[in-house]
């Protein structure tokens, strides 16, 4: 997850889905509503450590956010170095990978109805629109680093919406890249406390429409994911050009990213 949300066009959500942890997921966040605080303001220590223990999934949680947190710390120079030198190549193993994500969650429909085929439309178009937005010229001031880490957090979880191109067109992108690598501990601390705050929210109203609405919840989901691949698309096509001979190699890594998806979810399912 950690590997995918660096990518901008690749949602760290997508993993999460094609891992079978996505539900766990979003409900384990969802439960978080921090009412063990109460018992600690009163010297409750106890009913602190019960309360706690209680709404934290942290067998869930510790190794995810470790996980996450190894990624984009070692793994932010190796992405970064991959879009700038080999960009063509990167982008359609990206492109793959989107392409086999919607796969997937198109064979978790129960059926293909009038209903489901207008939300993935919905979803398409919304998110053509939204990535094809130019990314605005901000600051970097505290302030702004934590509500951008806020609306990212919700885009990160969500399979097809990346939030690293979120953070691309707020004019953030770039400037966390730099914060993580040179270690900026207030700008990272002050993202992170916007991300957490964000996600806290945001799960409650995704945990409440995969609970009671999961259908069309997925069908807009896989439109997300379609209207998505502009991103990757453009990329190739910007680097290849009308170099066919080009093109190959980019249709073969296209293949492999999305053959290992397919791989990767069929291979989750036997675990579960």
């Amino acid at each position: 997850m950690g590997s995918a949300d660096i990518v901008p066009g690749v949602s760290g959500g997508t993993i999460a889905l094609i891992t079978g942890i996505y539900a766990h997921l979003v409900e384990a966040i969802s439960n978080i509503r921090f009412g063990f605080i109460k018992p600690l303001l009163k010297g409750d220590f106890s009913g602190f450590i019960s309360g706690i223990r209680e709404e934290i999934d942290f067998k869930f949680f510790i190794p995810l956010v470790l996980g996450i947190g190894v990624a984009f710390l070692t793994l932010a120079k190796v992405v970064t170095y991959c879009m700038d030198v080999h960009t063509a190549l990167t982008y359609s193993f990206f492109l793959g990978l989107i392409i086999a994500s919607a796969v997937i969650l198109f064979r978790k429909l129960n059926e293909i109805n009038l209903k489901n085929i207008l939300f993935a439309l919905i979803g398409a178009v919304l998110t053509f629109i939204f990535v094809s937005l130019n990314p605005i010229a901000a600051n970097h001031s505290l302030p702004i680093l934590f509500v951008s880490g806020m609306i990212a957090i919700c885009a990160m979880i969500l399979p097809g919406i990346s939030g690293s191109f979120l953070l691309l067109l707020l004019g953030q992108y770039k400037y966390m890249l730099n914060a993580l690598h040179q270690l900026h501990f207030t700008e990272i601390i002050v993202f992170v406390v916007g991300a957490l705050i964000g996600i806290l929210g945001f799960s409650k109203i995704l945990n409440y429409l995969l609970k009671n609405h999961e259908e069309v919840t997925m069908a807009f989901l896989i439109g997300v994911m379609l209207g998505s691949l502009k991103v990757p698309g453009v990329e190739v096509a910007n680097a290849v050009g009308l170099n066919f001979a080009g093109l190959l190699p980019c249709l073969i890594v296209a293949v492999i990213g999305f053959a290992l998806i397919i791989i990767l979810e069929t291979r989750f399912d036997y675990m579960e």
